[in-house]
């Protein structure tokens, strides 16, 4: 079994991501991420604040290994306050892939910057189109936890031309914050644009991370 790596082992290259949270009912909060891309290794290192109510510094490794077949993608996160937790992910076929994952942690406290249960199994379908589009749509449930969490999105990824690309992601949550609780519903839409090494996300989240708040979300980084 050869492992075709997408890129070489050369120099690493850097994406800072400093964010801003508005959220409903909740201290506004900023999270500062920078990530360092070698070949198939990834490691980045975060930090949120939302002031006296929470913080954490966040940590973690994430190694992308592309086969003729598809794709695997494991991955380690650690954050302050004892968090440790881990993913595995899967891409079978091309151009129309499967998506498969799963996820488990320790269940110490961690605010969810990915916003989908950590606790998991994910499933779906995705396709590479012409002219640099490609589509997914896939479900993230909570398998572990009795709270019936399931989030299903739908994503558009458009490389327009070799410097522009636009990401835009719907997707609609349905469950518990915890077992025994009222159900939530919330919809959230995130668009994306990058230009060369520049890059904003905007989002619009409602229940964010299955609570009774919405929130707004603005990223703008640098890759370097």
């Amino acid at each position: 079994m050869t492992s075709v790596m997408a890129e070489e082992t050369g120099n690493w290259t850097y994406k800072f991501t400093p964010s801003f949270y508005a959220t409903d009912h909740e201290r506004n909060a900023i999270d500062v991420n920078l990530r360092a891309n070698n070949g198939p290794h990834a490691l980045w290192i975060g930090q949120f604040d939302r002031g006296q109510d929470f913080k954490q510094t966040r940590t973690g490794y994430e190694y992308t290994a592309n086969y003729d077949w598809g794709q695997v993608v494991p991955s380690l996160q650690m954050a302050s306050g004892g968090f440790v937790g881990g993913s595995l992910g899967l891409q079978i076929g091309n151009p129309v892939y499967w998506i498969a994952g799963f996820g488990r942690t320790n269940l110490r406290d961690y605010y969810n910057l990915n916003f989908d249960p950590n606790d998991m199994v994910t499933w779906g379908l995705g396709a590479r189109l012409d002219n640099g589009h490609q589509v997914s749509v896939f479900t993230v449930k909570d398998n572990r936890l009795a709270t019936d969490q399931i989030i299903t999105h739908g994503v558009w990824r458009w490389q327009a031309t070799p410097l522009v690309r636009w990401t835009v992601d719907l997707a609609h949550k349905d469950g518990r914050s915890s077992p025994g609780e009222s159900r939530i519903a919330g919809n959230s839409v995130s668009i994306g644009y990058d230009r060369g090494s520049h890059f904003v996300h905007m989002a619009f989240d409602q229940k964010v991370n299955f609570s009774d708040s919405n929130q707004t979300r603005i990223s703008a980084g640098l890759r370097f």
